[in-house]
């Protein structure tokens, strides 16, 4: 890594990882990197943050759109294979008509299946964590905040899965209300409703 092309993709800043983008061989790696924090964080924060993520790519295996492979480079840093693609944040703010019924719909699918492997990653309302791939779908990255829905109540789960999904069901009402439907709309009113009795911003209640 030291003799290699990084570039910074994000400083972040207290509780945050210093984020950067690693090349070897071919390959892509996003690179998290705590050394630089404060001691609490680096001994107590940045370990349980690296076991959240790395078991959940271990869960998502096989499921397109999120990164497929994460290891732990030191005590400091993991890396995390790099999902192609430009920022949803970014390319609204230069081409909003892109966020059309079809992306939305592959959105929504992309959350079900995570879902549907047994994980919900509770940060996904922003635009952030989004990212519009080459080819035109969407990718969900940074899984820090994600919990393992597997071993819990099905009721429970069900409320973690409303949560989830009504960040993207926000994005329909924002850019295209017309075509949600009352499923859809119902499901939202859910999640809106449930998610103001959830009082943990970003993860451990710490605000990214």
């Amino acid at each position: 890594m030291e003799a290699g092309p990084l570039k910074l993709l994000r400083e972040g800043h207290a509780a945050n990882a210093r984020v950067s983008l690693f090349s070897c061989r071919g390959r892509d790696w996003t690179v998290k990197d705590f050394s630089s924090r404060s001691f609490p964080v680096r001994v107590f924060l940045a370990p349980f943050l690296f076991w959240r993520e790395l078991r959940a790519i271990r869960i998502l295996k096989g499921v397109d759109g999120v990164p497929s492979e994460g290891f732990r480079i030191d005590r400091n840093a993991i890396a995390v294979s790099f999902v192609p693609g430009e920022s949803l944040s970014r390319v609204l703010g230069r081409e909003p008509e892109r966020m059309t019924v079809s992306f939305l719909k592959a959105m929504e699918d992309l959350m079900e299946r995570v879902h549907r492997a047994g994980l919900v990653h509770l940060d996904a309302r922003g635009t952030g964590n989004w990212v519009v791939r080459p080819d035109g779908t969407p990718g969900l990255i940074d899984f820090q905040a994600a919990v393992s829905t597997r071993w819990l109540p099905r009721g429970l789960r069900r409320i973690l899965e409303d949560i989830d999904m009504s960040g993207v069901l926000k994005k329909w009402q924002e850019c295209h209300p017309e075509a949600m439907g009352a499923e859809r709309r119902a499901r939202l009113h859910r999640g809106n409703r449930l998610r103001s009795l959830w009082r943990i911003k970003g993860y451990l209640g710490l605000r990214k």
